[in-house]
């Protein structure tokens, strides 16, 4: 067996990326940008006060300055400022020419004759400068990054109303079990409803990326061939659940072979979700998951989501970092990589929460995080730092 680096690295290096395309910008979250993001303009475009107040020359602070015209956010001054002059500027607004400084509203006293008079000599300058933030023909955002909310005010403030952005791939999802029944059913005795669909396209859908969910299919060879042969016709990638064991009605291996799909991988050494396959063919993708739940879970986000990001053209990076443990952690064998479900506590501590396998769907819910034991690693004391991943 391959650990998960070695896993993900075997997966990523047969990633094709994806044709580009234009899109408008008002669709782009959640997307890879491919192009970089060149500002046409200066941010800000020119120099605007920080402040409602009152701009003038600082020289001329001790004075009092004769107001010349009001000026608002989206007005051009009108009045170049002569000595013992100022200009009354809400927040926003171009500081008129001939003031390099804005002093407060709150510092301004009206006196009689109508002049004003700056109660603060030692007054900031409130000025925000043209260009300060970005300059014209700066690049902003560099092509092959992830586009989030944070993003889109610069790519708006660019001009960036349409960007170029790589293609997402297209994916089916098939469920394999002759026990499963969707949820909407009552299972009998002897069934157990359908959860790691709904779980798989929750995760697809977290990355914004679109898919079609086929339903669940039966064990039986010839029903599940060409149901995906069917699949692979209309899309880039299939990703299934179960079957991929070794148990005489896990079946998928034998078929993604006999569809001529060369198996990359089809157990790795971590737990739980040592068995599963990944298969490519000519552009084409396979991931045979698990068919227990909290092993799918970790197997889509170890490796499908770094695959499918790949594909976009992202070297996606999860948030990792490290925390004291809270408690004394003891396991039986520690032949594989452990992921199991903790959560933060109070003390900024992590605490792993009672887990009973690869099927504890109940463990994995009221968890915010894994922490990850080390191969050969069968004890850690508390207070030891681990490795968390958050989700």
């Amino acid at each position: 067996m391959v650990t998960y680096l070695q896993a993900q690295q075997q997966i990523a290096k047969v990633a094709n990326r994806l044709a580009i395309e234009t899109i408008p910008l008002k669709k782009a979250l959640g997307r890879v940008i491919a192009e970089d993001i060149v500002y046409d303009i200066n941010m800000p475009p020119f120099d605007k006060s920080a402040m409602d107040g009152y701009a003038c020359a600082r020289k001329d602070l001790s004075l009092n300055l004769v107001l010349v015209e009001t000026i608002h956010a989206g007005k051009q001054p009108e009045k170049e400022l002569q000595k013992g002059e100022c200009s009354k500027i809400m927040t926003g607004a171009p500081v008129p020419i001939g003031a390099d400084i804005v002093f407060k509203q709150e510092d301004a006293i009206v006196n009689s004759d109508g002049t004003i008079t700056c109660s603060d000599i030692n007054a900031k300058g409130n000025i925000c400068f043209c260009g300060e933030d970005v300059t014209k023909g700066s690049v902003v955002l560099s092509k092959n990054i992830l586009i989030e909310a944070k993003q889109t005010p610069l790519l708006a403030g660019a001009g960036y109303a349409k960007l170029k952005v790589y293609k997402q791939p297209q994916i089916k999802i098939i469920t394999s079990g002759t026990e499963l029944v969707e949820p909407s059913e009552k299972p009998l005795a002897h069934q157990i409803r359908n959860s790691n669909a709904t779980q798989i396209q929750a995760q697809l859908e977290a990355l914004k990326l679109p898919y079609e969910y086929l339903g669940v299919i039966k064990d039986d060879e010839a029903t599940l061939k060409e149901s995906m042969r069917s699949a692979f016709n209309k899309s880039d990638i299939l990703i299934m659940s179960g079957g991929v064991s070794v148990g005489d009605f896990d079946l998928i291996p034998k078929i993604i072979e006999g569809l001529g799909f060369n198996i990359e991988l089809n157990k790795t050494a971590i737990q739980p979700g040592k068995p599963m396959v990944f298969a490519h063919k000519e552009g084409k993708y396979f991931f045979g998951l698990s068919g227990n739940p909290v092993a799918s879970f970790i197997q889509f986000e170890l490796y499908a989501k770094p695959f499918l990001y790949a594909l976009q053209g992202l070297n996606y990076k999860p948030l990792l970092f490290n925390l004291p443990l809270a408690n004394h952690f003891k396991r039986k064998n520690a032949g594989r990589h452990l992921f199991t479900p903790a959560i933060i506590n109070s003390d900024n501590q992590v605490e792993p929460i009672l887990f009973n396998g690869s099927a504890h769907i109940n463990a994995l819910s009221n968890a915010s995080c894994f922490i990850e034991v080390p191969i050969g690693t069968s004890e850690l004391e508390s207070g030891t730092m681990v490795q968390v991943r958050p989700f």
